[in-house]
């Protein structure tokens, strides 16, 4: 039996999703609800970039009980629009329809989410029979399952390092990477990214879960921000990034155990490859790492790319193919906040071209 799915938010993560959907033989797309004017009335495959599939976006969000939706993929940005995509969400759960997403991060790891936000989820996914999972958009996968997957064969582990190297000239949303991300800042602000709640919030919760799942719970959390000026003008498709400004950041979130920081959150994130020299480089746009320290050391490095060889766009497509195949997994859980420790393996079934 196929699951019905609506994607809300056909976006840079949307985009993928939808295709995810169409191509994955278990789900069937149903529906696609946009916010921008331009998508209104277009058929999701084009917006994927794919053939056309006979389903049209629509604007209006009210259609979405009517569709006998079984799961909705939110892909909306909720950086920017905290209450309302907590209200989407917990609307959809109450009406029955199970939820999977990348954003919502407090979530990755409930027992440490603020509780008002837990009760007011928890509340929707009894009311409505319905089930919660949020994968992150790191993408997700880089923080709880490889790590995880790779402890299992070691003998010793003294730190986990997760490690991001990013350079967001390649990353197709200029208002996150100026307002969001700071990209351009003068170096006496702090964008809303690096402030130090704002760093728990997004990765404390899953360093807690991957603490719990190696029987080693965390004692504290604590945040280390490094920031690097523009050594020169640059331009790119972001726009305009003046010399001296905000150019590169390197940030640590860091898990305490037993005095010693173990298990690490590490980003390096760059406007420009020619900036901050001192710190990590990848060998192309970006990469992901996951650093075992202990016996034996563990280096594992992946990048991703979409088919115009974008590294931007192969994450984000990695981060909606999780939650997207989750779903038949998220539809059978029990109702309620899931992580995955609840769910088995995701794995790529019937997608073998």
């Amino acid at each position: 039996m196929s699951r019905r799915v609506v994607v809300w938010g056909p976006g840079n993560v949307g985009r993928s999703a939808i295709r995810g959907v169409i191509r994955n033989p278990e789900l069937e797309l149903v529906g696609v609800i946009a916010h921008s004017a331009e998508k209104q009335g277009v058929d999701a495959g084009e917006l994927a970039g794919v053939e056309p599939v006979g389903v049209i976006a629509t604007l209006d969000p009210t259609i979405l009980e009517s569709l006998g939706a079984d799961a909705l993929v939110y892909a909306v940005n909720s950086d920017f629009r905290p209450e309302e995509s907590i209200a989407e969400c917990c609307a959809a759960l109450r009406a029955g329809i199970n939820v999977v997403a990348v954003g919502l991060y407090g979530l990755m790891h409930p027992p440490s989410a603020d509780p008002g936000l837990r009760q007011r989820f928890e509340e929707a996914c009894q009311a409505g029979g319905s089930s919660f999972f949020t994968s992150g958009i790191d993408p997700g996968f880089a923080m709880d399952l490889i790590p995880l997957v790779l402890s299992g064969v070691c003998q010793e582990i003294r730190e986990i390092r997760i490690r991001e190297i990013f350079n967001y000239a390649h990353y197709d949303q200029p208002e996150a990477v100026k307002t969001l991300v700071g990209m351009g800042m003068p170096m006496d602000q702090t964008p809303p990214m690096l402030h130090p709640f704002a760093l728990e919030s997004v990765w404390g919760g899953i360093l807690r879960e991957l603490g719990e799942c190696l029987d080693t719970p965390v004692d504290e959390i604590r945040t280390v921000v490094e920031k690097h000026a523009l050594e020169t003008r640059v331009e790119n498709q972001m726009g305009v990034f003046e010399e001296g400004h905000l150019g590169a950041f390197r940030f640590e979130v860091q898990a305490w155990l037993g005095g010693q920081p173990r298990l690490i959150v590490e980003h390096v994130t760059r406007i420009s490859d020619d900036t901050a020299p001192q710190w990590p480089k990848p060998e192309g746009q970006g990469c992901h790492q996951v650093i075992l320290s202990g016996h034996p050391d563990i280096t594992l490095t992946f990048e991703a790319e979409d088919d115009q060889g974008n590294h931007a766009g192969g994450g984000n497509a990695a981060a909606a193919g999780r939650i997207v195949n989750a779903i038949p997994q998220v539809c059978q859980a029990k109702p309620g906040l899931l992580t995955s420790r609840d769910l088995g393996p995701i794995v790529g079934r019937g997608l073998m071209a």
